[in-house]
């Protein structure tokens, strides 16, 4: 090939290319092919709806379950912890019911082992004074009785004195009578 055919090669190429469109350019320098082209195109678009059916449907429908079950979780988990602080709440007024309940039962048990011991310690006066009451009437009965018997020996020994000194023996009338004589003179 010479240059001048060569020249003219490229000044008809050059006059093709100035009668074409830019898309019919850019197909050309491409090298596209219009039926490979629309069998490719539509492959990838059934192999689009394939995709979309069997893989993307199923995982966007998991997905989808999965972000409700999350939203339930997050309900639940809010729920109980309304469950939990009603809870405590409950907790802390029966502890508080229970302190106080302890409080009141400690100070009715104060209250009633103060009475007890007051009822006791009256009790234990009362006994006391009971059992001094009796001592002074056993020793008032045993000093009259002492009184007695001493007033017996008393007139026994004045009688027994007098039958000495008068040197006769004297009847039980006159015994007697020397005996309240002398018991009388001791009152």
């Amino acid at each position: 090939m010479t240059v001048s055919a060569f020249i003219l090669a490229s000044t008809e190429a050059a006059v093709e290319a100035a009668d074409q469109s830019p898309v019919e350019k850019i197909v050309d320098k491409f090298g596209l092919h219009w039926s490979l082209f629309i069998s490719q195109l539509v492959a990838f678009l059934i192999v689009c709806f394939l995709l979309k059916k069997f893989a993307y449907g199923p995982v966007m429908e998991m997905l989808e379950q999965r972000k409700h079950r999350i939203e339930d979780g997050e309900t639940k988990l809010i729920e109980i912890e309304k469950q939990l602080e009603e809870s405590e709440a409950q907790k802390a007024a029966l502890l508080e019911k229970a302190n106080a309940d302890a409080k009141r039962m400690i100070t009715e048990a104060k209250d009633s082992a103060t009475a007890f011991g007051e009822q006791k310690a009256q009790e234990a006066v009362a006994q006391a004074q009971t059992i001094l009451n009796k001592a002074q009437e056993a020793a008032r009965a045993e000093r009259a009785a002492m009184a007695a018997e001493l007033k017996q020996e008393f007139g026994r020994l004045v009688v027994a004195t007098t039958s000495q000194v008068a040197g006769k023996e004297l009847n039980a009338a006159d015994q007697k009578r020397i005996n309240d004589e002398a018991v009388s003179s001791l009152n």
